[in-house]
């Protein structure tokens, strides 16, 4: 058998029985053909078989692909690549009739207070600690779990919920890992013979919390199983409107795409391309910009350098001239590590005061990153995503371009930004408010310019590329941003266009 195909399946958490097996692996691209089958069945909350005559509906649907790409030769956008416009049930004019449904479910703009002092880091851990505790509690291995000073006087089985303060490679590659609570610290083993536990802890982080069961020998736990506070699956939504997500616009750079964002601007008021993605644009409702709306000021050494506009507030006021463009469409702006807002996270949303031009804006809201609001219903997660830099550098098999795996891993933790001290600036809060506490519908995060899909328990996680092009620093590291081009959701499905 392939064990591709088995391993793409298995972490989809979907079984897979013979006969679905065999019809995947007759496919052209069969891994290709799984990922698109995977795609497609993930919203469903009662699916844990994948059969052969699923595999059939799956092929009769005879879906096709679609990017949307603007070509300047043809002075108009050209098909060839992700899922089937239904331009049938589109609107052909923005849908201002009806009131837009926006909340703001979680924001820590005004909630955010630190004095820096020992007690308040104490009062953070707890608070994430507390919070994940109350998560895992709900598994059903963890529910009789209980304080690892008992552990010692206890001869049955070790059940316990920590966060992990240490864990490395013993000489005979085992793991050793040290995890604590408020009432004492144990060290776990993790036997290299285990090796689907062995390699479920290849992914621990320090600081992240967890629930270990295990049995107790000598001065050790063995471990026999981890648990993350993880998400169970969701039963996904019908959507019945648009909404465009974006991020790292950096204005004010030198390597600012102006031309690009102005094509944009034009297709999302519905000026722009053939009568099909007009359709898509006037059925946009809302316009997400997960941070670095501009490039900003001594953000590194010698930016001034590469910068075409040289003030903070200039650079917000050239970001208003374009965004104020947007007509009849809801535009949520949080910031990013390049935005005027604090570095350490949660970031309050951008001061007004710098940026009084964007305040303007009647249709604009403001958030903090991250933040959590409700579209039309649909609970969206905003995190520009400068934790990735720490987890690309930890774990193992994650990179920047592969930031979806980043994100299901974020999801998994239940935790933005897991690891404490690294390069993810964190303020020691009375609250962490990078908790993941509600499960959102839509996961949109930026940062690394690269784009990435992936549909995790019937979540869409959506990291967005960016509107500059490829930077000095991207190409010592030889990293290749997706540079304007946009995700859109499009009534539930997946598309790109591409402003090239």
């Amino acid at each position: 058998m392939n064990d591709d195909i088995i391993l793409k399946f298995t972490n989809a958490e979907l079984l897979i029985d013979d006969s679905a097996y065999e019809k995947i692996e007759q496919q052209e691209n069969s891994l290709q053909f799984a990922d698109s089958l995977i795609q497609d069945v993930s919203g469903s909350s009662d699916l844990f078989i994948l059969t052969g005559a699923i595999v059939d509906q799956f092929l009769q649907k005879n879906i096709r692909n679609q990017i949307i790409n603007y070509s300047p030769e043809n002075n108009g956008i050209t098909d060839d690549g992700y899922d089937t416009l239904d331009s049938g049930n589109i609107s052909q004019s923005k849908l201002m009739d009806i009131p837009f449904n926006f909340e703001v479910l979680q924001d820590a703009s005004k909630k955010s207070y630190t004095n820096g002092e020992i007690k308040d880091f104490t009062s953070y851990f707890n608070s994430r600690f507390q919070k994940l505790k109350a998560l895992l509690l709900k598994k059903p291995g963890l529910r009789d779990s209980y304080p690892m000073k008992d552990v010692g006087v206890r001869d049955d089985v070790v059940n316990v919920i920590g966060m992990v303060n240490d864990i490395r490679n013993t000489k005979n590659n085992h793991k050793i890992m040290e995890i604590e609570d408020e009432t004492g610290f144990i060290t776990v083993l993790i036997h290299n013979e285990n090796h689907s536990l062995f390699e479920m802890a290849e992914s621990i982080v320090k600081d992240e919390v967890i629930g270990v069961i295990g049995s107790k020998k000598g001065t050790l736990v063995i471990a026999s199983d981890i648990i993350h506070p993880s998400v169970p699956r969701i039963e996904e939504k019908k959507m019945d409107f648009s909404a465009v997500f974006i991020s790292d616009i950096h204005i004010g750079s030198s390597t600012f795409l102006e031309n690009e964002f102005q094509r944009f601007i034009k297709w999302i008021n519905g000026d722009f391309g053939d009568e099909e993605q007009r359709n898509i644009a006037n059925d946009v409702r809302y316009l997400v910009i997960a941070g670095d709306v501009v490039d900003g000021i001594g953000i590194y050494p010698h930016q001034e350098e590469e910068l075409t506009i040289k003030n903070i507030y200039e650079q917000y006021e050239e970001a208003a001239r374009f965004l104020g463009d947007i007509n009849d469409i809801k535009i949520v702006i949080a910031p990013g590590n390049h935005d005027a807002s604090r570095l350490a996270e949660p970031q309050p949303a951008i001061p007004e005061h710098y940026a009084a031009d964007l305040y303007k804006i009647k249709n604009a809201e403001f958030v903090s990153n991250p933040s959590l609001v409700s579209l039309d219903g649909f609970k969206t997660l905003i995190y520009h995503g400068r934790s990735f830099d720490d987890l690309a550098m930890t774990i193992n098999g994650l990179s920047h371009q592969t930031s979806d795996l980043i994100m299901r891993e974020l999801i998994e933790k239940r935790h933005l930004a897991p690891i404490y001290g690294e390069r993810t600036p964190l303020a020691s809060e009375f609250e962490d408010h990078l908790v993941i506490d509600e499960i959102p519908d839509i996961f949109h995060t930026g940062h690394v310019h690269i784009n990435a899909y992936k549909k995790h328990k019937g979540i869409h996680m959506i990291n967005s590329g960016t509107f500059q092009s490829q930077t000095e620093f991207q190409k010592i590291y030889n990293i290749m941003p997706t540079c304007a081009e946009v995700p859109v959701l499009n009534r539930g499905a997946f598309k790109i266009l591409k402003f090239t």
